[in-house]
């Protein structure tokens, strides 16, 4: 399994993906708010999401787990 992890910190706007969902390479799959702008963060690989490790509204800091893709 591949890691998707937060290239920065910030609030947890919208979640784009769901478990079981297949990904493609450059597909925005959540979109974090950081000093007032919408981030969206970009599966940097194939493969189906096999786990969603945050939450609508949750902080994250950068290089948290936001989520784990599977082939």
């Amino acid at each position: 399994m591949k890691e998707l992890k937060a290239s920065m910190a910030g609030t947890v706007l919208n979640v784009l993906a769901a478990e079981g969902q297949a990904v493609t390479p450059g597909q925005a799959v959540l979109t974090i708010e950081s000093m007032k702008m919408e981030i969206p963060v970009e599966a940097e690989f194939g493969g189906k999401v096999e786990k969603i490790h945050v939450e609508v509204g949750g902080f994250v800091n950068e290089g948290d787990l936001l989520m784990t893709v599977g082939e």
